[in-house]
């Protein structure tokens, strides 16, 4: 099969989405498809740039630049963005391309006239994969208001969803989310499409603890982007409440809109058993992880939807039993205490942390079982192949329906 995935995130950029298009592009070349990235590039100074990397063609295509400014500005580069998309693939050499499927990721909401620009002119069906609901969990975390602009992002999100003949989102929970969308769109189907994570790279990591004051301490990392979503300050009220438990560090290694106050959190009040390091290579990760006791996570209490983090995933691959401060009703709680893969808080403000993360120190680390539970679970539901597959199988049934 010929599958087009259209994002605006792509390695070398290391965000979770960035990383998983690159395992999944890797992974469906491996199942003998071809696959050509199409790509938004604000970097770029010519209307394209192509590559080829691990047998995935990548058409880089040049738009106006959508982070780090003024909301307002953001909102209208993101509206021009699918537009720029088609003009510059159009005076491309990848124009003549033909493609057998239309695959897209979102975050963002953006590509939805793109995407169906490139239905029509290839006659094929499209897979739209959501790991974010947007604008919807901004409006729940209070990032913006329910006024013009929520209606506004909200229409152009409904506008992606009805260009889309199936919809892959992350749990079971999510198809609640969509029920009112579906009785009025019986034509776009809806499954439940798990993250997924490529088998772990093997490597050295440049974060050696050995040689820090967290060398000899159980060690609860944190890994990853650090924004209003993730409601950091439950992670850094616990590292403060334990400063003086010898046995216990935290290690917080991120980027993102609050990790400079994160930084200067750590560096004020609580420098004894707690590091902050920039973001590393995502090739790094699994070395790093090899030091560490326990993977954290914390989202935002007030999300109504639901969330596995790819974080979790990366957890669960390197056997970390996860603490996990989130929202009432997500169903990564159910999936943690089935799976007996560690604790979970649900309490607004993460209350009870502290409590979770001593009883983790004298029961969870001490069963010789929990890291392989935590491998299985990965095993199981997690892998890139299986997700691979699954997007394909139901592009064929499209096809042939």
């Amino acid at each position: 099969m010929r599958i087009a995935i259209v994002a605006d995130v792509y390695p070398p950029m290391r965000s979770s989405g960035a990383v998983q298009l690159r395992d999944l592009s890797r992974e469906l070349v491996r199942q003998a498809h071809e696959v050509t990235m199409l790509v938004a590039a604000p970097e770029l100074e010519a209307p394209y740039a192509l590559e080829r990397n691990d047998g995935v063609s990548i058409v880089r295509l040049r738009t106006l630049p959508t982070r780090d400014m003024p909301y307002l500005r953001r909102l209208a580069n993101e509206l021009s963005m699918p537009f720029a998309m088609r003009r510059n693939f159009v005076g491309s050499p990848c124009f003549a391309q033909e493609f057998d499927a239309i695959v897209w990721y979102s975050p963002t909401i953006f590509h939805g006239p793109f995407v169906r620009w490139l239905k029509r002119r290839n006659k094929a069906p499209s897979y739209l994969i959501i790991r974010d609901v947007f604008p919807q969990w901004a409006a729940d975390t209070g990032l913006i208001g329910r006024g013009p602009a929520f209606r506004i992002l909200d229409s152009v999100a409904h506008y992606q969803y009805r260009s889309a003949d199936i919809i892959g989102v992350q749990t079971p929970g999510n198809l609640a989310f969509f029920e009112r969308f579906r009785e009025r769109n019986p034509d776009v189907r809806f499954e439940v499409l798990k993250n997924w994570l490529a088998p772990a790279a093997t490597g050295t990591c440049s974060i050696d603890l050995s040689a820090t004051r967290l060398a000899g301490r159980k060690v609860f990392v944190y890994a990853g982007n650090m924004g209003v979503a993730q409601q950091m300050d439950k992670l850094l009220n616990l590292a403060i409440a334990l400063r003086s438990n010898p046995e216990i560090g935290f290690l917080f290694v991120g980027r993102g809109s609050e990790a400079e106050r994160v930084r200067v959190s750590i560096e004020s009040n609580c420098p004894e058993n707690t590091l902050f390091f920039d973001e590393i290579d995502s090739d790094e990760i699994p070395a790093l992880y090899k030091q560490c006791h326990v993977g954290m996570i914390s989202l935002d209490s007030r999300h109504r939807t639901h969330n596995i983090p790819g974080k979790f995933l990366t957890y669960m691959q390197a056997g970390l039993p996860v603490l996990a401060s989130i929202n009432a009703g997500n169903d990564l709680e159910a999936i943690v205490a089935e799976a007996e893969v560690g604790r979970v808080s649900v309490d607004p403000n993460g209350g009870d942390l502290e409590i979770l993360a001593t009883s983790m120190l004298g029961q969870d680390l001490a069963d010789p079982g929990i890291a392989q539970r935590c491998r299985t679970l990965f095993d199981r539901n997690f892998s890139a192949a299986q997700a691979a597959t699954q997007i394909t199988d139901t592009l064929s049934r499209l096809s042939r329906g």
